[in-house]
């Protein structure tokens, strides 16, 4: 039996309850399959700063090394708001990217045909959406050189950022953008903003470069304010977006709201190859630690649930398992399962338990 290893970051907020319920379904699928999972737990973020005085602890980093992919919650929270900024929960997460240089981040934004009404942007704009969002992962202002204050005697101060890319570094995250792009409808927006910025010159070059590899996508190059401006106002327009980190996080943060909840918005970090001789991977909710709902047993698991049917798909190269969640997680929401971020009013009817419990049995039915 096929046996993989998946290190568990359940970080903290709602991370410590919507992983666990992610790792129940793929305990069902290992049933139906007849695979094996072994779950490791690490700690990262404020949890792991807690305990041991570092947002990434060295056997943490360890366990990610050594896994097939890893299933990740969220981190931070206001406890850790005044933590110096090398010790806040957030470097933990920025640290295993760097680490094992997951680079390309894909977060897909689906405007799912029931839940229409849950998002605040008209029917007419919303309906039918479904974008991939491609966003650079290591490079540019999140880790650029130099960076930090300076200050001045006369009690002023100057913080610094550096936004950097080498050709290199853009060439490899396009590359997946259009190989995305090539399994999707065949469309790639590349978004920079090339009408003022150094960097996002050589973005619009070497995109455009490597462009002539894939003859069979079309690709257009869009400003990152007229790409913001375009995902509210027409997002049906978008298939594939590639874009640098800073763009990409607001961007794709920004697509959430075409979906109605952040709660239903998995993603998936790829990079260098794995255990398995595969890409290893970081999957984990776009929601974030959601302090103000942590520990009631109320947050959607549907984004942390789908993080794991992408696990499948892009670590494990199981993409029928990865459709039998994805295919549960439809009929359960079919069938007017709503947790409260997920309706009009706030008025969901189920928990993160019994949520997690609708889809297992999904899953397990289509065994």
């Amino acid at each position: 039996m096929t046996t993989y290893r998946v290190a568990v970051l359940p970080g903290d907020g709602i991370g410590q309850e919507v992983i666990p319920e992610a790792t129940r379904v793929l305990q069902a699928v290992a049933k139906g399959a007849g695979i094996g999972f072994e779950f490791e737990q690490g700690l990262v973020g404020g949890a792991a700063l807690d305990a041991t005085g570092t947002p990434l602890p060295s056997a943490t980093l360890t366990l990610c090394r050594e896994a097939h992919a890893i299933l990740f919650g969220a981190v931070g929270g206001p406890k850790w708001d005044g933590a110096p900024q090398e010790q806040r929960p957030e470097r933990g997460l920025l640290a295993i990217r760097k680490e094992l240089d997951l680079y390309a981040n894909l977060r897909p934004a689906r405007c799912f045909p029931m839940l229409v009404e849950a998002s605040p942007l008209k029917r007419s704009v919303v309906e039918g959406t479904d974008i991939m969002v491609v966003r650079e992962l290591t490079g540019g202002l999140y880790f650029g050189e130099p960076r930090g204050v300076e200050y001045f005697a006369d009690g002023g101060a100057r913080a610094i950022n550096t936004m950097a890319y080498t050709s290199r570094e853009i060439e490899r995250v396009a590359r997946v953008g259009f190989d995305v792009a090539r399994r999707r409808r065949r469309r790639l927006a590349s978004v920079d903003k090339a009408n003022v910025l150094v960097v996002s010159q050589l973005w619009r070059d070497v995109v455009t470069k490597i462009a002539r590899d894939y003859p069979d996508v079309t690709l257009e190059h869009v400003l990152v304010d007229n790409c913001a401006m375009a995902l509210v106002h027409k997002p049906t327009h978008f298939d594939t977006i590639v874009t640098e980190n800073t763009f990409g996080d607001i961007l794709s943060d920004e697509a959430a709201i075409l979906a109605g909840s952040m709660g239903m918005l998995p993603s998936a970090s790829l990079g260098l190859a794995g255990a398995g001789g595969g890409a290893v991977g970081l999957y984990e909710p776009v929601h974030g630690t959601a302090p103000d709902i942590a520990g009631q047993g109320i947050a959607n698991p549907i984004a942390a649930i789908l993080s794991a049917a992408m696990l499948l798909r892009y670590s494990l190269d199981r993409a029928g398992d990865a459709d039998r969640v994805e295919t549960a997680v439809l009929r359960v929401l079919e069938k007017g399962h709503r947790t409260r971020d997920i309706t009009p009013a706030g008025t969901g009817t189920v928990g993160t338990r019994q949520m997690s419990d609708l889809i297992v049995r999904e899953v397990e039915a289509q065994y």
